[in-house]
């Protein structure tokens, strides 16, 4: 067995081990694919959508080639995270995953089908996921503090939660909200964030977490108001909305994760420097950057070997949190 091999398995930081195991100094870069596919594990509409296509516009214009958007939702992310996975590892197949199926679900799920360390390898981080909770416009209540107040002066309303997936840091945080504030807010999924965000504006679930991005536009369209945003500051984009923190629930601080692209973990190095630097490039376009901005997502982009690092920063930050919260997802 090689030191590699052994140092991994002894449970060696995930960042470290891909660092080990493909060198920073890739060769001589190889020309991009085409076409690619850039696939996202939730419905059309949702933020990871939204920057997805966004991002595959922009390395258009930018002579990348073409990128087609592919749509593959269910179980909370993980179809097409698992279907990218067992792609072909060319660099023709990628995966824009939201940070929880690399830094929660593998402390959350008995078996979520993907081995976060050994089968994929991180390519760039595109960008912040500031998150929120938000319910419909009509709901008697603003504020998180407002909505738990009036659930306990009404036992017998539904209290429940509508998450796009399952195990994520809304879903951990909410538990912790139970468990701090003697409450029973029942976690419900969905497929994707469109789905979920019309039972939320409706009243089926009395309140809804997920991107921000996801919701802007109906809270521009008055259909959903925000309860609070997750993270320590304000957004530039809602500078009247409250903080969760600052409203007295601090389990949502951690709650802001990330979009990158990863792709099957066999992928040549220098392939994956192309896909690097092309997503890099685009991240730097004023254009994707104010269109993205617009919707409460936050610039955020980084090298393979750096999300890596902070993936595994991460998981550890969590660890502690699912043993306390002691969620188990079949």
């Amino acid at each position: 067995m090689s030191t590699i091999s052994r140092l991994c398995i002894n449970a060696l930081p995930v960042a470290a081990c891909l660092a080990m195991a493909f060198p920073a100094h890739a060769e001589k870069k190889a020309p991009l694919p085409e076409p690619m596919t850039l696939v996202v594990g939730y419905a059309p509409g949702g933020a990871a959508d939204t920057v997805a296509r966004a991002y595959a516009e922009q390395l258009r214009k930018d002579g990348a080639g073409t990128v087609i958007v592919e749509n593959r939702p269910g179980a909370s992310g993980r179809i097409g995270l698992n279907y990218v996975k067992d792609s072909k590892p060319d660099g023709r197949t990628m995966y824009l995953v939201p940070s929880p199926l690399l830094t929660i679900f593998p402390l959350t799920y008995k078996a979520p089908g993907y081995d976060a360390q050994t089968d994929l390898r991180a390519v760039a981080t595109l960008v912040d996921i500031p998150t929120a909770i938000a319910t419909g416009a009509s709901q008697p209540f603003d504020g998180m503090k407002g909505y738990v107040d009036w659930a306990k002066k009404n036992p017998s309303a539904v209290t429940s939660l509508g998450v796009a997936t399952l195990g994520s840091s809304g879903h951990l945080g909410i538990l912790a909200v139970n468990e701090n504030h003697n409450m029973k807010i029942e976690p419900v999924a969905y497929r994707g964030a469109s789905p979920m965000l019309i039972d939320v504006s409706s009243g089926v679930v009395s309140i809804g977490w997920d991107a921000v991005a996801s919701m802007m536009p109906l809270y521009q369209a008055k259909k959903i108001k925000f309860l609070g945003v997750s993270g320590t500051k304000r957004l530039d984009a809602l500078p009247e909305v409250k903080t969760l923190a600052e409203q007295g629930f601090p389990e949502f601080k951690a709650a802001t994760s990330f979009y990158g692209i990863v792709v099957p973990a066999k992928t040549p190095d220098n392939t994956v420097k192309g896909l690097e630097d092309a997503f890099l490039k685009a991240s730097e376009a004023p254009e994707l950057r104010e269109q993205l901005a617009a919707k409460g997502l936050v610039m955020a982009p980084a090298k393979g070997a750096d999300m890596a690092q902070r993936t595994s920063e991460e998981l550890a930050s969590w660890r502690p949190v699912v043993e306390r919260t002691g969620i188990v997802m079949d």
